[in-house]
């Protein structure tokens, strides 16, 4: 089963949530996303996703980072993603907050695990080459 994530780029600064849910990983943050659903592309499970769980539209681009490895056989797959409009902001629909964040602060978070993984890569996408 795949887990996709969008790593939401705005003005050099990148999108997280943070969780409500389960007990055990409220308030931390993760990268917005979920389930590919069966004959549900990753880009179009993605799409889906945001809208959900931000109330937002976007616009998908490239894989961040690569496959993480999650229990359960799961793996989680990031993309580069950007607002379909700039005048959306995102909201918490599902979670507890929403937050721009810059490349400095993105070690400052309390990520999930497999959230934490990928921080080389979205200093990456943050910092350029």
């Amino acid at each position: 089963m795949v887990i996709v994530g969008a790593a939401i780029v705005r003005n050099g600064q990148l999108l997280a949530q943070q969780r409500a849910w389960p007990a055990d990983h409220a308030g931390q943050w993760e990268l917005p996303g979920g389930r590919v659903e069966d004959g549900e592309g990753d880009e179009a499970a993605l799409a889906r996703e945001c809208l959900e769980e931000l109330d937002v539209a976007v616009t998908v681009g490239g894989r961040v980072g690569d496959d993480v490895p999650l229990p359960g056989g799961k793996v989680l797959r990031i993309y580069a993603a950007s607002l379909l409009s700039a005048a959306d902001e995102p909201r918490a629909v599902e979670h507890k907050d929403v937050r721009w964040i810059s490349a400095r602060e993105l070690d400052d978070l309390d990520w999930l695990p497999a959230d934490r993984i990928l921080l080389p890569a979205l200093h990456a996408l943050l910092e350029g080459p």
